[in-house]
């Protein structure tokens, strides 16, 4: 638990506030489409934004979070997905996913110290790719991403700036895609 009061609704209104004026709030389930998943874990999925839009290309979603509210939202707007309340250290949904999904700064939303059992606890699920995209200005770096994807079994694969691929060269912000195997060529 973050310790964390969340208001799931009032979160979502701020996405449909920003998809109102035109803004793309869909760059996380595009950039998860481009691997073409035939199933996603939605890890930390708080209203389900990404989720839902990913089932809404046909892809099978499960939603996890430890947030009631933000999970009660998420079924409200879409009850045929199903979403599983728990601590993402502590998932055990049984199954592995094409791709794993942490988008909106998961990692940064679980207390201090605990960011190794995180990786760990998604890490399980991942049947080829574990996508994570954080900000790097809170105090847990790429570095101790990859160290705890390492020692989760998890190799990197590419790095990019943003969700829309851009280059990382540095900076606040990564997102990071992990697979579940060797890299090609070792």
């Amino acid at each position: 638990m973050t310790g964390i009061q969340w208001d799931g609704d009032g979160y979502q209104r701020r996405f449909d506030d920003l998809a109102a004026t035109g803004a793309d709030v869909h760059g996380e389930a595009t950039f998860v489409r481009a691997y073409r998943p035939a199933s996603v874990l939605d890890a930390g999925c708080g209203t389900g934004r990404v989720g839902i839009e990913l089932a809404r290309h046909g892809i099978e979603v499960v939603g996890a979070d430890v947030d009631p509210s933000m999970l009660a939202t998420a079924r409200k707007r879409a009850p045929h997905i199903t979403w599983v309340e728990s601590d993402l250290a502590d998932l055990d949904l049984g199954r592995v996913f094409d791709v794993v999904v942490m988008a909106g700064n998961v990692p940064l939303f679980t207390p201090p110290g605990t960011q190794r059992a995180l990786v760990a606890g998604v890490a399980g699920h991942v049947g080829r790719l574990l996508v994570a995209g954080f900000s790097l200005d809170r105090g847990y770096t790429v570095a101790d991403y990859d160290a705890h994807a390492a020692a989760a079994g998890l190799t990197l694969v590419e790095r990019f700036a943003t969700w829309d691929r851009e280059p990382f060269a540095g900076g606040d912000y990564a997102v990071s895609v992990h697979s579940a195997g060797t890299p090609s060529g070792s």
